[in-house]
């Protein structure tokens, strides 16, 4: 009798577990995923491309599959052979650029950077992104696409990074912080499509300049989550920072900002 009892008992508790580990994959949450595109001149994309995925990974609630394409170049004008195709983009829920390629204006690499996401793909563009592709005759449609256009920045410094929309999702909750070190970028002139979140004043010329925005990108009014903010590994590093990128990267992804384990 006992033997069949322990038995008995064994066999609910087997079922028990496998209808839990059947219901747990039915309420598992798809995971998003992620393409993080860097390199080129004048930062420490080595370091970077862990710094960005580590901090969002140990942040959301919902499963990020990662692939990472690093140009591994101090220049900045080699062109990334993933955008050479057409399709480079459709596997993913959402695109990080954190690149610098300023001196590359070919209209047909660029395009072909620029379709998916005004098909609908969104995007989270960090620092010199704004400063990428800017010498041919497509520049003014990639600076439609960051919702600003940024021609370059002052010296190095911290500054406190004002919140303007504190309403917003991406924002809400959210304090003032004051980065590390910084390289604030100046922006000559913002689209309509751009929302500015915060801001910061310049010690170089005086001048108060967005450097957290969303922009809606074509005729899908695609997400676009950006920030100048991002030069030095520490301040990237820090935790303001990665919670500011980790709602901001869950907001161009369309899910719940409030899915963030907030670090203190």
């Amino acid at each position: 009798m006992k033997k069949f009892l322990i038995t008995f008992s064994s066999v609910l508790m087997a079922c028990f577990l496998l209808c839990a580990a059947n219901n747990s994959k039915k309420s598992a949450k798809p995971p998003i995923r992620a393409l993080l595109i860097t390199g080129g001149c004048c930062h420490d994309y080595p370091n970077q491309q862990e710094i960005i995925p580590a901090g969002i990974d140990e942040r959301v609630s919902v499963p990020v599959e990662w692939t990472i394409v690093h140009q591994r170049t101090k220049k900045g004008d080699v062109k990334i052979p993933l955008y050479e195709n057409p399709d480079w983009a459709k596997d993913y829920d959402v695109v990080v650029h954190n690149e610098c390629f300023a001196k590359i204006g070919d209209e047909k690499y660029i395009e072909s950077i620029l379709k998916p996401h005004r098909d609908g793909v969104p995007a989270l563009l960090v620092h010199c992104t704004m400063h990428c592709y800017r010498t041919g005759s497509t520049k003014e449609e990639w600076f439609k696409f960051c919702g600003v256009h940024s021609p370059r920045h002052g010296k190095k410094h911290p500054f406190e990074v004002k919140i303007k929309a504190p309403e917003h999702e991406i924002m809400k909750g959210q304090s003032n912080w004051t980065t590390k070190n910084g390289e604030l970028y100046y922006i000559q002139k913002t689209f309509p499509t751009m929302t500015p979140l915060a801001e910061s004043v310049s010690k170089t010329d005086g001048n108060t300049y967005a450097n957290i925005w969303v922009n809606a990108y074509g005729p899908n009014k695609t997400r676009i989550f950006a920030t100048t903010i991002g030069h030095h590994n520490e301040t990237m590093q820090q935790p303001e920072y990665l919670n500011m990128i980790t709602r901001g990267f869950l907001w161009a992804a369309g899910k719940k900002v409030d899915e963030l384990h907030v670090k203190k």
